[in-house]
């Protein structure tokens, strides 16, 4: 009988992850909302005694699925940036420019805040520094309402226009990545002894960035030599449409630069867009894209299903007034006051409205999930139950504000790059789910 059940609960999540895109399409509800209710409803049912949904007792479950997602959702990412970035050109870097101040201004500013925060409430300092890490990142998986929709090809090769869904996604790209050195610091300071400044500017911060950088970009050149260049045709896969070599990019990137050491988040971003900078007008990047855009839909439906029963066994049993303050502080005060300082000495052509819309839809995520599972299976001493219950609070509330506002908002500002309310008729076909 429990068995059957299962089969159940995942038949009508399968068909809900098929049904919700077009289905809710203008509706204030998002997908990401549906599906945790939903797991929350079936968190009510008899479920089997021996479900994992302790996130402690089963941090290495938690920790996989999670990772799995993430990378799935950056090989995306990476691949729907049509703005290209090359090392050597000064010029394409410009461009990215709102996007760097996310990352070297808004995120550390996060990161602080919210560990000051939760210093004052009584939190030691290596465990509210970690708390401030975990939270830091933006979400690639939930927050496909505010970032581009895809790489576009042929004849519409051109830079992105939307400047507000570009940074969005060009952030979350990266920052997943760019998180972990502070995260590896709360570890570092929860352990016996003097924090390790030497090895943790060191390898932490440049070598372990490093080498994800250049094994990514490696890994991406490499496959894009075969898939588009290769002497015999038989290898020339891009030709036959053989759209599964993202699935072995993403794996490849990640798995070689987890061997030698360095951030495979960052590799895999680094792979993708290195990809997609070879034969950018090839159809080929959209049949990739869409390969990586299914698996990740699928894998989104899990952990979402899975939060959502999670939440009605447990997981907010130790959520205090403190962690809803920490996780409504950052979501409704610290990230917009940090994005709007970052984007203050912007010279982009981004209006006042869309630097605001950057500075608030910090969607927070599965990639928070992952770390806090990481630093539980790294330093058990230090994580908390009551981390756990913020963390999913924080999560759950962006889930909900964040997919409430997005559809409003980024058609109030415009898909152009202008603040146009006429925009507000344009049927927005973009696939909702994250």
């Amino acid at each position: 009988m429990k068995a059957d059940l299962v089969y159940l609960i995942a038949g009508i999540g399968l068909l809900l992850a098929v049904v919700l895109p077009a289905l809710l399409q203008r509706s204030a509800a998002s997908p990401p909302i549906v599906l945790v209710s939903v797991g929350m409803l079936i968190g009510l049912t008899p479920l089997p005694d021996g479900a994992p949904l302790d996130p402690i007792q089963n941090h290495l479950l938690v920790e996989h699925l999670t990772e799995v997602t993430v990378i799935v959702a950056l090989m995306g990412v990476g691949l729907a940036l049509d703005r290209p970035l090359e090392v050597r050109r000064l010029a394409t870097w410009r461009t990215w420019g709102p996007t760097w101040r996310m990352l070297g201004i808004a995120m550390p500013l996060c990161i602080a805040a919210v560990a000051v925060l939760g210093h004052a409430l009584g939190l030691g300092l290596a465990a509210a520094l970690l708390v401030g890490a975990v939270l830091a990142p933006t979400d690639p998986v939930l927050a496909s309402d505010v970032q581009v929709a895809g790489p576009r090809t042929g004849d519409h090769e051109v830079d992105e226009p939307d400047e507000v869904r570009f940074t969005l996604t060009s952030e979350a790209g990266l920052n997943d990545g760019l998180a972990f050195p502070f995260v590896y610091a709360a570890i570092l300071l929860a352990g016996a002894g003097a924090f390790p400044w030497g090895e943790w500017l060191g390898w932490y911060v440049v070598g372990k960035i490093v080498i994800g950088i250049l094994a990514g970009i490696a890994v991406g050149r490499a496959l894009a030599w075969v898939a588009f260049r290769a002497p015999r045709p038989s290898l020339r896969v891009a030709e036959r449409g053989e759209a599964l070599t993202a699935v072995a990019a993403l794996v490849t990137a990640y798995g070689l630069t987890e061997v030698l050491g360095g951030y495979g988040f960052l590799a895999v971003f680094a792979c993708a867009m290195t990809f997609r900078s070879a034969e950018r007008s090839h159809d080929y990047h959209e049949a990739m894209h869409e390969v990586t855009e299914r698996l990740e839909r699928l894998l989104t439906l899990i952990v979402l299903l899975a939060l959502g029963v999670a939440l009605t066994r447990g997981v907010f049993d130790h959520l205090d007034w403190r962690g809803v303050l920490v996780g409504l502080g950052l979501i409704l005060v610290i990230r917009p006051i940090a994005g709007i300082v970052a984007m203050a000495g912007s010279k982009s052509r981004l209006t006042g409205g869309q630097r605001v819309a950057i500075a608030f839809f910090g969607v927070r995520g599965i990639g928070s999930i992952y770390y806090l599972a990481y630093a539980t299976g790294h330093a058990d001493d230090l994580v908390t139950e009551w981390m756990w219950s913020t963390i999913a609070f924080t999560v759950v509330a962006s889930v909900v504000l964040h997919g409430v506002l997005a559809t409003p908002v980024m058609r109030r500002i415009g898909d152009d790059g202008r603040d146009d309310s006429r925009d507000n008729d344009r049927d927005d076909d973009r696939d909702p789910v994250g």
